[in-house]
């Protein structure tokens, strides 16, 4: 029986004995081994390790890429003097264990907040030399590409790599927003009337030159169709030359009777002429007054 419980007793320090000489650093992880305070090795690869219990104890360290999210909009003022409110966001990991841990032996939030006020001067720098127009589109990439790298040379030698730096939001303060958006109304007003303008000009060109191109197929159709109409005419008249030709006496008494159906086609109508008038003469008979051959 005391056999029995001096091997159980055995097992247990044996099994303290283990757990207090491995520890397990995983894939997400750093591990700083201290001995006696001092740092005896890194280790930067997971898996189980070995140390002195009592004599040596770890630390662990975050190898992820950690974010640092301002709470709070940073004031800053454009190099037209305009003022404005930018949000950021910063990407950064441990890349140097050891040097992290003499840099900041409290850990990681006091390197954010020492990140977090480098971002903060050199947003400025990169802002107070741009205006509002290019700070938020034509070099914003450009800017936060010259405050990731201002940021990272000056955690040179920190342990720290700056991945990234976003601008999240950048808007006019409150002061400032009304005159902005008004100035800006009437920008695209006046952007609006000028196409409206080139517009109604255009209009008036294209109708100007439509009115020109009918003017000139009208001109052309109508001289078109009176040559036609005076060739028509023209070999009317031949026809009725012809025709009438053949008869001079029966074409004059044909066109006589035209006039009187033109002249009386009005019971109204009144015409004082003398009787003996040659007009009258086909109304005497069909030869006109003239002596009728006899066959």
């Amino acid at each position: 029986m005391n056999r029995i419980l001096a091997l159980v007793v055995g097992v247990v320090i044996a099994a303290v004995i283990v757990r207090a000489s491995t520890f397990v650093v995983d894939q997400r992880q750093f591990a700083i081994v201290f001995q006696l305070g001092q740092i005896t090795r890194v280790i930067t690869e997971p898996g189980l390790y070995f140390r002195l219990p009592l004599v040596q104890n770890v630390e662990y360290q975050d190898r992820r890429i950690l974010t640092i999210d301002t709470p709070v909009a940073d004031r800053v003022q454009t190099a037209e003097k305009k003022n404005l409110l930018i949000d950021s966001f910063v990407r950064w990991r441990i890349n140097d264990p050891r040097a992290f841990r003499v840099s900041f032996p409290v850990g990681e939030r006091a390197a954010e907040e020492r990140i977090s006020t480098l971002v903060r001067d050199a947003l400025n720098y990169a802002v107070n030399r741009r205006t509002v127009n290019e700070i938020t589109s034509r070099q914003r990439e450009k800017a936060m590409e010259e405050i990731r790298v201002a940021v990272q040379e000056a955690t040179k030698g920190l342990g720290v790599e700056i991945v990234d730096v976003r601008l999240k939001r950048i808007d006019f303060v409150p002061e400032i927003s009304e005159s902005v958006y008004r100035r800006m109304e009437a920008e695209r007003k006046r952007v609006a009337n000028e196409q409206r303008a080139t517009g109604s000009a255009e209009g008036e060109k294209i109708r100007a030159d439509a009115d020109r191109q009918r003017e000139v197929l009208l001109a052309e159709a109508y001289r078109d169709a009176q040559k036609i109409k005076g060739d028509g005419d023209a070999k009317a008249s031949a026809l009725y030359a012809q025709a009438f030709g053949q008869n001079p006496d029966f074409a004059q008494f044909y066109r006589s009777l035209d006039a009187y159906r033109a002249s009386f086609r009005n019971r109204n109508d009144v015409m004082v002429i003398d009787q003996s008038s040659d007009f009258f003469k086909y109304m005497k008979g069909p030869s006109g007054g003239k002596p009728v051959p006899q066959r």
